[in-house]
């Protein structure tokens, strides 16, 4: 962390920047977050990229992100619709996503994430599901008590005016569509209620 980063915080979507960070490719040169918020992400991809790219469609989580930029080399961020933004086709190496795909066409916005990918590329996105089956209930129901503990330990919150919204699509609708527009991607559910895609764009 930079000296101008707030006291660090913790939340589900924190939990998963480990696994997110281990992702990125060695030698990465440009890196792309989806939905990036208050910048934490992509403050700590700069460490693993030569030049990280936020993107939000929130005037105040821009700001904010840019305001705590600061001491950051090769970070900028865009204001605006991520379906719409002024991105370079095939320009990252990287680019993840964190809670943000059910904000938006679910559709589009994989198709606009695969484009932006460069030929062997990797893309890692964590989201939110609505259980829709008797497993997705149970699971959900046997990993309550964990879920609720472990944000009571943590002290779980986010930054202020972080967007919300609830999920539309089923975790069998996103494992569904995911396969179809990211042949080969790895799918996979856990337990503080996200799931996760890992995907390896074909280098030619």
């Amino acid at each position: 962390m930079q000296p101008s980063d707030p006291k660090p915080y913790w939340n589900t979507n924190v939990a998963r920047h480990p696994g997110i960070l281990r992702s990125v490719p060695e030698g990465c040169g440009d890196a792309l977050d989806v939905g990036c918020g208050d910048g934490l992400l992509a403050r700590k991809l700069t460490g693993r990229a030569e030049r990280v790219t936020g993107v939000d469609s929130s005037p105040h989580m821009v700001s904010r992100a840019r305001e705590l930029a600061a001491g950051h080399q090769g970070l900028t961020f865009v204001e605006g619709d991520f379906l719409t933004a002024a991105l370079p086709t095939a320009g990252f190496d990287f680019i993840c996503s964190v809670s943000t795909v059910h904000h938006m066409d679910f559709e589009a916005a994989l198709t606009r994430m695969r484009e932006l990918l460069r030929p062997g590329g990797t893309l890692v996105v964590v989201g939110l599901a609505r259980e829709a089956t008797a497993a997705d209930w149970a699971a959900r129901i046997a990993t309550l008590p964990l879920v609720r503990i472990t944000k009571v330990l943590r002290r779980a919150h986010s930054p202020a005016g972080m967007p919300a919204a609830d999920p539309h699509m089923s975790y069998g609708q996103v494992r569904s569509a995911a396969r179809l527009l990211l042949p080969g991607v790895r799918y996979r559910w856990h337990v503080l209620r996200r799931y996760s895609l890992t995907w390896q764009k074909p280098a030619v």
